[in-house]
């Protein structure tokens, strides 16, 4: 059973032509497989442990997809989660400081979607009250000797973080004086500084004894600061994707080579044991990964995530560093269709007309229309197909009760509402009229 608010988000989503941001359980066609193995090395990292993953896939096998099924799964774990979109304008996989301003800007957790930084930071703070108060010898009428008692541990916990990032440390003690002095300006000012947001005013910076903004080491210690402070939250760690990492390929050589050193470096570190509590997972294509403009250019890292691929895809090891999504065919497209169709008519005043005009039928006309109309690849179809499912039919079907998509609808695909690699795969410059 899925509630009527994830209902609501997964369908308000798909009409958008977005992947959903929660309840992508229900949606996971081909992907459960890795589950058992993901749930094994999550296990792992929130021992201590840092992890790294990179997922292969084709355009429109659900790469994406497969980032928020993942970081919904680890958020239901005790994870913190972020995804950071890689391009070469604004987040350039070399300059970390862009990096983990994203990072941040995108951290959830399970009770807090979307920007959770600033509630994880307070969330630390009324743990060091509350580990304070667990020792019974602590008067909690006492407000002076409360406060000192948590100064205390907290400047404990804060030697583990100061060691790689005292600016990091710094703005934590000042944030706390500026709260509880009441000082909301201040206060504000620090938060956008620690999660990495340029143009703080330099009479925060004064406040807290530092200088500049956050550079690329600087970044590199704060995220070993920030992983510090969701293990000492009750976190069991940090799952972060970097999605797209194949934009890389089409950035001028140098950044080029400046991004796959900085992944090469990432996963080294990861290695050496300096993130402990970091899961890192990144999404590529083939071409990435196998091409001569993308990790085939730089040996070292070439070799850290060669996986050999030429056995049938049932044999895959999912514990490899490199994993690889299988395409959709036409039956993964029926069933997430149907799947959506069930979501949709799920509860609702006119579930039994949904489910009896949007029959299975319907939905396998509508997927082979939509795949028809981009040159037969189904493997990209996806998207594009449940927009038109929840949008031209579903809603249509619901809101008026003589519609019949077998009579009034005639399936377009514009140009417009197409992404490249659907574009491409039409390889047409005229919208497309298919009739159903």
């Amino acid at each position: 059973m899925i509630s009527e608010s994830r209902r609501e988000d997964i369908v308000g989503a798909l009409r958008r032509g977005t992947v959903p941001s929660s309840g992508l359980d229900a949606l996971a066609v081909g992907i459960e497989s890795f589950a058992p193995t993901l749930d094994e090395e999550l296990a792992a990292v929130a021992a201590g442990r840092g992890g790294f993953k990179a997922v292969r896939g084709e355009y429109g096998t659900g790469k994406t997809f497969f980032g928020r099924w993942l970081q919904e799964r680890a958020r239901a774990r005790g994870f913190a989660a972020s995804e950071v979109q890689i391009n070469e304008t604004e987040t350039p996989l070399h300059k970390l400081e862009t990096v983990y301003r994203r990072l941040v800007e995108r951290l959830g957790t399970a009770d807090t979607g979307v920007g959770a930084f600033r509630g994880v930071i307070d969330g630390w703070f009324y743990a060091l009250e509350q580990d304070v108060l667990a020792d019974e010898s602590v008067d909690a009428s006492n407000a002076d000797d409360l406060l000192a008692r948590t100064d205390a541990l907290m400047e404990a916990r804060l030697a583990t973080i100061n060691k790689a990032a005292p600016a990091f440390s710094a703005v934590l003690r000042t944030y706390r004086r500026a709260v509880a002095d009441g000082d909301a300006m201040l206060a504000d000012g620090l938060i956008s500084w620690l999660a990495g947001q340029p143009n703080v005013a330099a009479s925060v910076k004064r406040a807290a004894g530092i200088k500049g903004d956050l550079d690329y080491f600087g970044a590199t210690n704060f995220i070993v600061g920030l992983l510090t402070i969701l293990r000492d939250s009750g976190f069991a760690g940090l799952v972060l994707v970097l999605d797209e990492v194949e934009t890389l390929q089409r950035m001028r050589t140098d950044t080029r080579e400046k991004g796959l050193n900085a992944l090469r470096q990432w996963i080294d570190e990861i290695d050496a044991g300096r993130y402990p509590g970091l899961y890192l997972v990144v999404t590529g294509t083939p071409a990435f990964f196998d091409g001569p403009q993308g990790v085939q250019r730089l040996a070292p890292l070439a070799q850290r995530l060669h996986v050999d691929f030429g056995t049938d895809r049932r044999f895959d090891n999912p514990r490899a560093v490199q994993i690889r999504l299988a395409p959709f065919d036409h039956g993964a497209l029926l069933s997430v269709g149907r799947r959506v169709r069930d979501i949709y008519a799920e509860g609702r005043p006119h579930e039994p007309r949904l489910r009896a005009v949007v029959d299975d039928a319907y939905v396998d006309t509508l997927a082979t229309a939509v795949a028809g109309g981009l040159g037969g690849k189904v493997g990209i179809a996806p998207r594009l197909f449940l927009k038109k499912l929840v949008a031209d039919v579903l809603d249509r079907v619901d809101l008026h009760a003589d519609f019949d998509p077998r009579k009034h609808y005639s399936l377009t695909l514009a140009e417009s509402e197409m992404s490249v690699a659907e574009r491409a795969a039409t390889g047409a410059s005229t919208v497309d009229d298919i009739e159903l």
